[in-house]
């Protein structure tokens, strides 16, 4: 039984994971920035202080155990945000101590792989990542996963944050701009040439952005620059993909992450893998976004493995890159 702490950005996630994949228990509590405001870390890693201990209650009661039923902690040691990063890292230090369990620092990118990997059933996909702060695209190979193709600027979701924010789109029920500008962006019906910034197998998304703040200052419709800023991006990524997927040869595409969550994103990996005669498979939303039971189950594989993480040595890693982890647990 392994309990995940999630702190990499804005969610402070907990979760209860067995041995066998049964997830008895998902908590989330996000840091909800102010009106037309990104993440402030320092904010957000208070956030996670002070409702840590709600959180814990929340969980044990979900999973109807007792503390001493937990034979494991896991935590998100990196990539994130510092001051989120360590906040979780202290939780599951005080826990493992307490209880007198062994801990074990989980790479971020991983588990949302790993998560997505024990769900859908996918055993050796092409994996498409992409979020707020990711966008890769990676396979597993000799011991590790390897980034074939990756954003050299902001991420996917980043971008269309952005523009909302900068756009003013803005939902007042929800304070993230995103599905907002799914749903503006719904509403286009002029396709506006765009920046295709494709470089090799990696990608650029501050340029689209950049232009079509420009071309909004100049008066196109806004539901018309959200349409083509969305279409483009795609476009880009699902290019990248199916060029992953033609040099490893594979037939199964693998979409996990927050963003994954994108309805026209899945469309268009739909189409590009039925003309490959392959198969996509998407995380489910509850287990899209960041979450502790991503955390608990990449803790159980890594424990099983032989992996822990001495107190003394579980520092976080804020760019601890998913390209620099071995992976024994995968043959």
């Amino acid at each position: 039984m392994c309990l995940g702490i999630e702190g990499t950005a804005h969610t402070l996630g907990m979760g209860l994971v067995d041995s066998g994949g049964r997830i008895l228990a998902n908590v989330r509590h996000s840091y909800i920035p102010p009106p037309g405001k990104g993440i402030h870390p320092r904010d957000a890693s208070q956030h996670h202080s002070e409702i840590s201990g709600k959180a814990l209650q929340e969980t044990l009661k979900q999973a109807k155990i007792d503390p001493s039923e937990i034979d494991l902690t896991a935590f998100s040691m990196g990539p994130g945000m510092g001051p989120c990063l360590r906040t979780a890292a202290t939780i599951a230090r005080v826990l493992a101590k307490y209880l007198g369990i062994q801990l074990v620092g989980v790479n971020h990118i991983l588990a949302h792989i790993e998560i997505a990997r024990l769900v859908t059933g996918a055993s050796d996909p092409v994996v498409l990542n992409v979020s707020g702060g990711t966008t890769q695209i990676v396979v597993f190979e000799k011991g590790r996963y390897r980034v074939f193709g990756e954003t050299l600027d902001i991420a996917i979701g980043n971008a269309f944050d952005v523009f909302a924010r900068e756009a003013g789109i803005h939902d007042p029920s929800n304070p993230w701009p995103g599905p907002k500008f799914v749903e503006t962006a719904a509403r286009g019906s002029q396709y506006i040439e765009l920046p295709y910034l494709v470089k090799g197998m990696d990608l650029a998304f501050s340029g689209l952005v950049t232009q079509a703040l420009r071309l909004l200052k100049e008066g196109h419709r806004v539901e018309d620059l959200c349409y083509s800023l969305q279409e483009t991006a795609l476009a880009m990524l699902t290019e990248v993909t199916e060029r992953a997927m033609a040099h490893t040869e594979k037939r199964l595409l693998l979409l996990t992450g927050g963003s994954a969550r994108n309805k026209r994103l899945q469309e268009m990996l739909e189409v590009m893998t039925k003309e490959r005669g392959a198969e996509v498979r998407v995380v489910p939303p509850e287990l899209a976004t960041d979450n502790g039971a991503m955390i608990a189950w990449t803790g159980i594989l890594a424990h099983s493995a032989g992996i822990t993480t001495p107190i003394e040595k579980s520092f976080v890693r804020p760019r601890w890159r998913i390209d620099e982890v071995e992976i024994p647990w995968i043959r």
